[in-house]
């Protein structure tokens, strides 16, 4: 039960945090050898792990009674329990308790595949197990009681739940010699989140894709939204004008969902609504077998009588040709929200996961910039012991200022060569963070360029990402950041 919880994020231990994990620690070793040892180690829970100090050997309490302990003991109580539990443990059980509690057990394994392994344990159907996963939580009873036959589907209290989503395939430009464009349909891929909305019994909630439920950071959504069904779409921040909603960037969005309350000022500022891609449910009736322009059908009719001012419905973009439609695809002038084209085949049902076939995602192409190395941290898990999160930076008036961040694109090769350039060329730290001498050019790829008040240059690259490694480029060569600016949208 519990490793099924840890795998799938259903195990919660709210009352113990990693500040409080700090705090212990600190109060035990001297806290500068902490710091020190953390630096070097690049993980919390292996660091106080190894540094703890060891006690006489005791009987290793039960996970189970160890988790129900935690969750129900009060959060001044909390630091004398944990240091007793972690006094009882040794190493490797100090490590495993504490990847647990602080949310850090990363093992390589979806909640997905987890769900699909009990699918293939119990011989259920995953997407019925999806359908009722929502309304679970640990320690599993009624779940596991369906799944061994000895009770029927839980249903009670999933009125209100999420409905796992459909997911699309990345098109490759092969791929389009076996499909034909008139069986196929085309959406603009919008840059936001995808939402599934949620209403029943004067009740509506808002869920991801992953199925959490996100409808407090929405009040102003919910408050303008009466549903009796499940409509799939993508939340993004716009301006409403005469001709309808505009979408804005994603990073507008990140600062609406980013906070525990949203304000009156972000409210105004930052307004979001939902473009919608697909009716689910409605009434009652269940419109997922339905073929995909039906459903369309039944989504057309439903928001032209809803009239409802946060939802509007995703544009089709007419085409006769993959030539068109690639056309339209790179065409400038689309705005900073839109990421390229979906593609979705008319017969398709709704089904849940990433079949292969009925809907593909048809990006823009990634564009690059040359850019200067800035400073570089240690990453976490198997890459601690390397400084393989770096700060790029572009010229502004003779000076760098960074622009983006990016720890992905490299091979384990690549890295190591990095990360010994970056120690034989660090001229300043700050805590874990190395700054380096300019010396070392990157052509990172991304989507998008956006506006960033976090940024000393007022920029920042959306989705950066490591293309290739310029060791024979000067750094005075890299771009400017008014190069960065003729790109955005």
């Amino acid at each position: 039960i519990w490793a099924l919880a840890a795998l799938t994020g259903g195990l919660s231990l709210t009352t113990a945090k990693p500040a409080l994990v700090r705090g212990l620690i600190e109060a035990r070793i001297d806290p500068l050898l902490f710091r020190y040892s953390y630096d070097f180690v690049g993980d919390l829970a292996e660091t106080v792990a190894l540094a703890w100090p060891t006690r006489s050997a005791t009987p290793a309490p039960d996970l189970s009674d160890t988790i129900a302990t935690l969750n129900a003991t009060s959060r001044t109580a909390v630091p004398m329990v944990l240091a007793g539990l972690l006094d009882s443990l040794d190493g490797t059980g100090r490590w495993a308790l504490l990847k647990l509690i602080t949310g850090g057990l990363r093992v390589g394994v979806s909640a997905g595949l987890a769900r699909q392994a009990l699918a293939d344990w119990s011989g259920r159907e995953v997407a019925a197990i999806e359908e009722v996963w929502h309304g679970q939580a640990p320690p599993y009873t009624a779940l596991f009681a369906w799944l061994e036959g000895r009770a029927p589907r839980p249903e009670a209290g999933l009125e209100l739940g999420f409905r796992p989503v459909m997911l699309a395939h990345p098109l490759d430009a092969a791929d389009l010699d076996s499909l034909r464009a008139d069986e196929f349909a085309a959406e603009w891929k919008w840059d936001g989140i995808r939402v599934q909305l949620v209403g029943r019994g004067g009740e509506t909630r808002v869920y991801t894709r992953t199925g959490d439920d996100i409808s407090a950071a929405v009040p102003d959504l919910l408050a303008e939204l009466q549903l009796d069904g499940v409509l799939d779409g993508e939340l993004l921040v716009g301006t409403l004008t005469d001709d309808g909603w505009h979408a804005r960037p994603f990073n507008d969005l990140q600062q609406r969902l980013n906070r525990k309350t949203v304000s009156k000022a972000m409210l105004a500022s930052h307004p979001v609504f939902v473009r919608l891609y697909d009716l689910l449910l409605q009434r009652g009736e269940d419109l997922r077998a339905l073929p995909f322009d039906q459903r369309r059908q039944h989504l057309t009719a439903w928001v032209s009588a809803a009239n409802t001012p946060r939802l509007d419905l995703s544009p089709q973009i007419p085409f006769t040709s993959w030539a068109d439609l690639d056309a339209a695809r790179q065409a400038e002038g689309h705005g900073p929200a839109i990421e390229g084209v979906m593609l979705k085949r008319r017969s398709s049902p709704y089904q849940s996961g990433r079949p292969k076939g009925p809907w593909w995602k048809w990006k823009r192409a990634a564009q690059t910039i040359d850019a200067v190395l800035m400073y570089a941290q240690r990453g976490h898990g198997k890459r601690s012991s390397f400084y393989s999160d770096y700060t790029f930076g572009c010229w502004q008036d003779g000076s760098l200022v960074p622009v983006g961040k990016a720890y992905s694109g490299f091979t384990d090769e690549e890295l190591a060569k990095i990360d010994r350039w970056v120690r034989d060329n660090t001229t300043k730290r700050y805590g874990p963070v190395r700054e380096v001498a300019v010396g070392l050019v990157f052509e990172l790829a991304f989507d998008s360029v956006q506006r960033s008040t976090r940024h000393r240059s007022g920029l920042a690259l959306r989705f950066p990402r490591v293309a290739r490694i310029r060791w024979d480029k000067p750094p005075a060569e890299a771009d400017q950041v008014s190069d960065l600016a003729q790109l955005l949208v």
